[in-house]
């Protein structure tokens, strides 16, 4: 099989030849946009010869300046709806066509899109020079910055939120259109549903623009749920209109054997990003590999971590075997 025919036969429900293999690190400051962003990710694909490409998004939701674009909730009511091609976002629709426009035919591809909860989280702090794996618990100021203005006007920040889904919908689509075969969709309900905020939140005014982003990604034939950090409701993420659903099965939960009989889509992990692979050896790293391939049984599986890593501290011999452990395991032969 070639890569694109092994990824779209996990996504059939059909067993590879052996299992298709990924992972992927936010680049540096100036790997972020233009000709050098395409070219960071095409030496991580043919550096370590990936089976599929995740399409990294530094390049967030439009803002004038770098301070926070929502500190009152008069903030909140003067956000617009974008059409998905302004600013930031045609600057990632760029990388996305200069990627694929190398790829196409060879590897599918999806494009990081960050939910409308986690865009708000980003409009209320300044922004970002630099990002890395997110802490799997805790909160910060940026949370408590989102709980004050709902105590102040809760249908306010919904509204918002609707804002930023349908603009998040719109660029979606143009992700799509820029020849994407998918998006990569990050979730996380246990930042929203805090004491704080209610327990009810996410479905209150979150899930629905999750859905709206989905809609806009209608087109694509390999979109993917990332459900990060500690789900609170794994089984409502599990019913999401996806192709992939991928989380942090090693350090989250729940695990792929509890996941393989109750999710649909096809699934995506088994690999520790905040452990094994920045402090274990290879060994531990190929052995993980073989365990989520045994946990998956008869379910095919896309071998990944279950978010970003740290290229700071993650080996590179751990990551090559991670490709080397999935690319062992042989079609109907079961793990090694």
């Amino acid at each position: 099989m070639n890569k694109v025919e092994r990824v779209v036969a996990v996504l059939r429900g059909c067993r590879p030849d052996h299992p298709p293999v990924s992972f992927w690190h936010h680049f540096g400051p100036g790997e972020v946009a233009g000709r050098a962003a395409v070219q960071a990710h095409l030496r991580h694909l043919e550096r370590f010869d990936l089976d599929f490409l995740k399409i990294m998004n530094d390049n967030r939701y439009p803002r004038e300046g770098d301070g926070p674009a929502v500190t009152r909730v008069a903030d909140l009511r003067r956000l617009r709806t974008y059409d998905g091609t302004e600013t930031t976002f045609g600057s990632q629709l760029e990388v996305i066509r200069g990627i694929v426009e190398q790829t196409r035919g060879h590897v599918l591809s999806c494009t990081t899109v960050f939910n409308a909860w986690t865009t708000l989280r980003h409009l209320v702090a300044p922004a970002e020079s630099s990002h890395g794996p997110p802490k799997m618990q805790g909160f910060d100021e940026r949370d408590d910055r989102i709980t004050q203005l709902l105590r102040e006007d809760r249908r306010a920040v919904a509204e918002a939120l609707a804002v930023i889904g349908q603009s998040l919908s719109h660029f979606a689509r143009e992700c799509i259109r820029a020849g994407a075969d998918g998006i990569f969709l990050s979730v996380r309900d246990d930042w929203v549903d805090r004491p704080e905020n209610g327990p009810d939140t996410y479905e209150e005014m979150v899930r629905a623009t999750d859905i709206e982003i989905l809609r806009g990604a209608s087109g694509g034939t390999f979109n993917v749920l990332h459900v990060c950090g500690r789900a609170v409701d794994f089984a409502a993420f599990a019913r999401y209109p996806v192709h992939v659903l991928n989380w942090a099965d090693r350090a989250a939960g729940p695990s792929i054997a509890y996941a393989r009989d109750r999710v649909k889509p096809a699934l995506s992990g088994g690999v520790d990003n905040l452990k094994e692979l920045p402090c274990g050896t290879p060994e531990q790293v190929a052995a993980q590999v073989r365990d989520a391939v045994r946990q998956a049984r008869h379910r095919p599986i896309l071998i990944t971590p279950g978010c970003t890593y740290d290229p700071a501290l993650v080996p590179e011999a751990n990551l090559r075997a991670m490709v080397r452990a999935a690319r062992e395991i042989a079609a109907g032969a079961g793990p090694p």
